[in-house]
């Protein structure tokens, strides 16, 4: 996987370089100072990630994001931790506070491979089949997926596709966040954010900013938030 930073900061750029080369799979072609000095780049040279700083002179890197290719995936290293939301707003893979540690920095790139994989396959006529009572069937990777609601974790949106996590399969299929949520029941699932829909049965903590499902952290976007807590927290809060 060929991938760039992009940094204003030299110690920031040759921390992330340090970790690139203690991790497989990863080959470093470019490292830039700014965004500014990275579209020639771009344009000449098969880039499939992209870890990027958000704070910089001129473009920072959320405006940044909008403007990359699709196929092109992107891990934001900050040293911001309020960014996070708008972060997965513009469909990042991850979000890293800095000083980064290196397990959780192969975490993020681990997920950038699965993701990769993914979108690999034919995808092209993905949509839902069917809609019961209790689950959906989807077309996948060629294949037709029996998917039960109970099961479904939380489903994510990424560039132009979703993501179906459960604790044992991702299914991935080309549809908007918005129609599969449309096709879920609300009872169960509530999107708290413009790439995440949860399952309220698997809610393991929250805090004013994140949901917890397991080990996933989900990030609760400031328009879903009251809506969220109102409907699926405080009236479930039990009382003393």
């Amino acid at each position: 996987m060929n991938c760039i930073i992009i940094d204003d900061e030299p110690l920031a750029r040759e921390a992330i370089e340090m970790l690139i080369n203690q991790t497989g799979d990863l080959d470093l072609i470019g490292s830039f100072n700014s965004p500014e000095t990275v579209t020639n780049f771009m344009e000449g040279n098969t880039v499939d990630l992209i870890f990027l700083d958000i704070q910089m002179p001129g473009i920072n890197g959320i405006e940044f994001a909008r403007s990359i290719p699709k196929d092109t995936f992107v891990i934001f290293t900050t040293a911001y931790s309020e960014f996070a939301t708008d972060s997965y707003e513009v469909d990042a893979i991850d979000y890293l506070i800095k000083p980064v540690k290196l397990a959780r920095f192969q975490k993020a790139v681990e997920k950038a491979h699965t993701y990769a994989k993914l979108f690999k396959a034919d995808y092209a006529n993905n949509n839902i089949e069917q809609v019961a009572d209790d689950f959906f069937f989807v077309k996948a990777d060629r294949r037709i997926f029996k998917v039960y609601f109970n099961n479904i974790l939380f489903i994510q949106g990424l560039k132009d596709y979703v993501i179906m996590h459960s604790e044992n399969q991702k299914v991935i299929t080309a549809m908007n966040i918005k129609t599969i949520y449309d096709q879920l029941p609300k009872d169960m699932f509530v999107r708290v954010s413009k790439s995440y829909v949860i399952n309220v049965k698997h809610i393991g903590s929250v805090d004013n900013n994140t949901v917890y499902i397991g080990t996933n952290e989900i990030p609760i976007g400031s328009i879903y938030r009251d809506f969220f807590f109102s409907e699926f927290v405080t009236k479930r809060i039990v009382g003393r």
